[in-house]
């Protein structure tokens, strides 16, 4: 079960026609790549595409990589102005990945960069194949084990990641063996200004 202190989820947050075309047009429309980053001191390929939109400035940095944002695509701004309606927060910024199939995953991390905040608010809107996020503790008590705990992140979903949830957990999409089609995720994020040196 989810910790409401740090995570809240919206199963229809979009109705499923609507879902089903903005996840052709991003398909299509986004300028997606796969980057290289820093991995355990190696360099490695991203296991996914990646696309970064955004406010001019909203520069995002993490593993190696320095994100310059491109301008907002209509419907990433969209999205942008119903996600603000509905947290009353700004966002400036949204990380797309494009996970192709089963085999494109995501590695245990929290966001937990500078630029996001000591407790940033962050919307994940899930589109395409249901896939299994999951959840663990940063810190367990000494002598207590345990495994992860997730949620299935189903097509027009949105789940907002709040408080302290970045300095309390790391997140996942582990690799799948079951047959998935494609599933796009869209993270929006406030990122300050960072000084230059």
């Amino acid at each position: 079960m989810l910790d409401p202190r740090c995570f809240e989820y919206c199963p229809e947050f979009l109705p499923a026609p609507q879902a089903d075309r903005w996840l052709e047009q991003l398909r299509r429309e986004l300028n997606w790549g796969q980057q290289e980053i820093r991995l355990f001191g190696r360099w490695v390929m991203q296991p996914r595409l990646t696309a970064w939109y955004g406010d001019p400035g909203a520069v995002y940095a993490y593993s190696g990589l320095t994100l310059d944002p491109l301008p907002w695509h209509p419907v990433l701004r969209e999205l942008k102005r119903r996600l603000e309606d509905l947290t009353g927060r700004r966002f400036n910024s949204v990380l797309a990945n494009a996970y192709r199939d089963g085999a494109d995953s995501m590695g245990w991390h929290s966001d937990d960069e500078e630029e996001l905040g000591p407790a940033p608010l962050i919307a994940s809107v899930s589109l395409g194949a249901a896939r299994r996020f999951l959840l663990r503790p940063r810190v367990r008590p000494a002598g207590v084990s345990g495994g992860s705990s997730g949620i299935t992140l189903e097509h027009g979903s949105l789940l907002l990641m709040k408080g302290d949830s970045q300095r309390r957990f790391q997140h996942a999409l582990p690799r799948t063996r079951k047959p998935t089609g494609l599933r796009i995720n869209l993270t929006y994020r406030l990122v300050s200004a960072q000084p230059t040196g």
